[in-house]
């Protein structure tokens, strides 16, 4: 006979349904599914992970994960987002506030030094691409951008501008 597994008690059968009645995303709720499965019906967790539909080390580290951390195992970050960043989304947008003025202005900005500017702010080097994802993640044109890797199409002088567009 098949060993059954159980879950920890850290909530009741319907406190699960509960949760999984609020949690937005497919994922989550059906990890919910698991642990609710597991405390009505316990059963080997591979016919559980045949019938939610995941793959069996996946309900087997979901089930090690809440029986060490309860809940919080579910409710984590989750996937995708911004967790490591330099600055908030805030404080690039009052980084970039000043260079936004001047540009209007109809100043010219260049990311060369927007990327100095940056760098002082931080206190390290970063690379120029890094930049180039802050300019992109607020709205600037892939002009500003461009600026630091240099014009491949540079003006000849003497040239008419018709020479140029070719």
């Amino acid at each position: 006979m098949r060993r059954l597994s159980t879950a920890g008690q850290h909530l009741s059968a319907e406190q699960v349904m509960g949760r999984m009645k609020e949690t937005p995303g497919f994922s989550r709720v059906q990890k919910w599914l698991v642990i609710y499965n597991l405390l009505v019906d316990p059963r080997p967790l591979k016919e559980i992970a045949k019938h939610v539909g995941l793959a069996g080390q996946t309900v087997r580290n979901l089930v090690s994960s809440y029986n060490r951390l309860g809940p919080e195992a579910i409710e984590g970050p989750g996937r995708g987002g911004r967790r490591r960043s330099y600055m908030s989304l805030e404080e690039e947008k009052a980084f970039l506030e000043p260079f936004l003025v001047q540009a209007r202005t109809g100043q010219a900005v260049s990311s060369s030094e927007i990327k100095s500017a940056w760098e002082e702010r931080l206190g390290q080097e970063v690379h120029k691409t890094t930049l180039y994802r802050l300019l992109a993640r607020h709205g600037w044109p892939n002009a500003a951008r461009r600026s630091l890797r240099g014009n491949p199409r540079k003006r000849a002088v003497g040239r008419s501008e018709a020479a140029n567009r070719k």
